[in-house]
């Protein structure tokens, strides 16, 4: 039996992409459902929850960056996955202000989609963890960031340095977090998107000097 759990959808106009991340994602036994456009997505997104969303932000007609907008106006809250180019990090911010912190660089691995994919889907459908811990913290952070709330998201993170001072990851976030919410999305310092797009959030800067 499939759950919902394990849906995933896959936007993207090239035949191959979809190809490739259906291939990867299956033999982890997600529900693959495909879209070659954005408007097919929405199509899709009407008829059927998902778990994730992939998306890709350069697509012909309406891209991933307005796709993901038209999703959160329409109410669909669902975690999306951003793949990008080197090129596509001014994009790449303007998609963290709309919830999607998670991001996946071009060229592909599938060891890359595979871990981003679960480590998602475990994220949103893990409930509420009452426990003071780091990883609880950690967790409801980043869980506030997909839903757009970023002042709930800078107190999990707080709480969860105050407990691993030494995090790389919530060091990574926080940081962008803050600039996002200080300085607007168009000056978000892209040295911090380079490393999140590169290594996710858990690349390996130095945490600032104590």
């Amino acid at each position: 039996m499939l759950y919902q759990a394990k849906r995933v959808l896959i936007v993207d106009d090239e035949p191959n992409v979809r190809l490739n991340f259906r291939t990867t994602l299956e033999t982890e036994h997600y529900d693959v459902f495909e879209a070659t456009s954005a408007g097919h997505a929405l199509e899709l997104l009407a008829e059927h929850s998902f778990a994730l969303v992939i998306l890709d932000l350069r697509m012909p007609g309406m891209d991933g960056l307005e796709l993901l907008a038209k999703m959160r106006e329409n109410g669909i809250e669902v975690p999306a996955v951003m793949v990008t180019a080197y090129g596509d990090v001014p994009n790449a911010v303007k998609a963290m202000k709309l919830g999607a912190i998670d991001f996946l660089q071009k060229p592909l691995r599938p060891n890359d989609l595979r871990d981003i994919a679960d480590e998602i889907t475990k994220r949103d459908a893990r409930p509420e963890d009452p426990t003071d811990t780091f990883n609880a913290h950690l967790v409801a952070a980043k869980r506030c960031l997909n839903l757009g709330a970023f002042r709930k998201a800078r107190l999990h993170l707080v709480k969860a340095l105050e407990l691993n001072p030494k995090s790389v990851e919530a060091f990574n976030l926080a940081d962008v977090l803050a600039e996002i919410n200080e300085s607007g999305a168009n000056s978000c310092s892209m040295a911090n998107v380079f490393q999140l797009c590169r290594h996710g959030w858990s690349g390996q800067p130095s945490p600032p000097a104590t």
